[in-house]
């Protein structure tokens, strides 16, 4: 039987999804994966464009579109690489929406996700926070987190993060956080480390939300009122976790970095950051190239690098495949598995 290809989207045809696609599959992580196809959701134009460019500008190696599987998708009109426009807003929306589809229809295992512009989607009228979202919508799904999964070259210990909240403004963060909201997200936390990573009795750093947790009330009452109380709930609700919280955002961080450059055991098997920043700061400092963005909770796996469109760098050669291909490989890892 035919291996069921991983679908890998373009992302923004403007941006460097491409460039980092060519360069990825390319490499020799990527090319020595066993048992595993891949069919690129994009413009067949821009791969080749892509491709035509790069050679000119390095000597770094390349897959060849022409001996690629692609589902392409014509452009109407060029595109200028750090240009995006409403046009690439929505092709990137549709290379999205395909995989989905096809996904869903049992025609691929996982999608990987290149990186697209919000505010292009915006412009093209796909008024979505971010992929993640619209891919949740998609699938049905009302459960699901963002959870960062990158490992360390140094030490071998992987880094998970999840986030208990995504795409809002800092002002909204407290009025969203509530019990319910957090029990949703260590619940998809704990099924996601026994299920996807085989991790049994995880061990969990749970972020406080003010300086000092709140201080006994001082900087902040979250803590004191509800959050407290929560976590000891969420223990009982968990015997099989050992959860350690709340964890002062701080110093939260300090484990973590040794585990990634001395000492694996000061490292706990997941994190739950309370907001973007919080989480996403420390993940983009020890792991920016490396880190992979994987949604839980939903039928099916998704990955993505963890970086953006990088429309100042787009066109010039000069992109890192590092986040690509450590979203290739871990989708390969996990099996396709959600």
């Amino acid at each position: 039987m035919a291996t069921l290809p991983i679908l890998i989207t373009l992302g923004d045809p403007a941006g460097i999804g491409a460039e980092v696609i060519l360069k990825a599959l390319a490499s020799a992580e990527v090319q020595s994966l066993e048992q595993v196809s891949w069919q690129i959701v994009g413009s067949g134009d821009i791969l080749e464009q892509t491709y035509d460019r790069l050679r000119s500008q390095s000597h770094a190696p390349l897959a060849n579109p022409a001996q690629l599987a692609i589902i392409d998708y014509p452009l109407s009109a060029p595109v200028e690489p750090g240009h995006p426009t409403a046009q690439t807003g929505d092709v990137s929306f549709q290379y999205l929406n395909q995989a989905i589809d096809r996904v869903l229809a049992g025609q691929g295992r996982a999608i990987v996700t290149g990186p697209i512009a919000k505010s292009a989607w915006m412009l093209a009228g796909h008024p979505y926070p971010g992929q993640t979202e619209f891919v949740a919508e998609k699938a049905g799904c009302d459960r699901f987190g963002m959870l960062f999964v990158a490992r360390s070259p140094h030490t071998g210990w992987v880094l998970r993060t999840l986030l208990a909240t995504t795409h809002i403004p800092l002002a909204e963060v407290s009025p969203t956080l509530t019990p319910e909201l957090l029990t949703q997200k260590l619940d998809l936390l704990i099924t996601s480390l026994e299920t996807t990573f085989g991790i049994r009795t995880p061990r969990l750093g749970i972020a406080g939300l003010n300086p000092h947790s709140g201080e006994a009330g001082k900087l902040g009452r979250e803590e004191q009122e509800w959050m407290n109380h929560w976590l000891h709930s969420a223990q009982a609700q968990y015997p099989q976790a050992i959860l350690e919280g709340l964890i002062p955002p701080d110093t939260l961080w300090v484990k973590p970095g040794q585990a990634w450059w001395q000492d694996p055991a000061q490292g706990y098997d997941g994190y739950l950051a309370l907001y973007h920043d919080q989480g996403l700061i420390p993940v983009k400092l020890l792991a920016f190239d490396r880190a992979v963005n994987t949604t839980i909770g939903l039928p099916f796996l998704r990955t993505s690098p963890d970086h953006g469109t990088a429309f100042n760098i787009a066109g010039q050669g000069i992109a890192q495949p590092q986040s690509m291909i450590a979203a290739l490989t871990l989708a390969v890892e996990l099996g396709g598995q959600p």
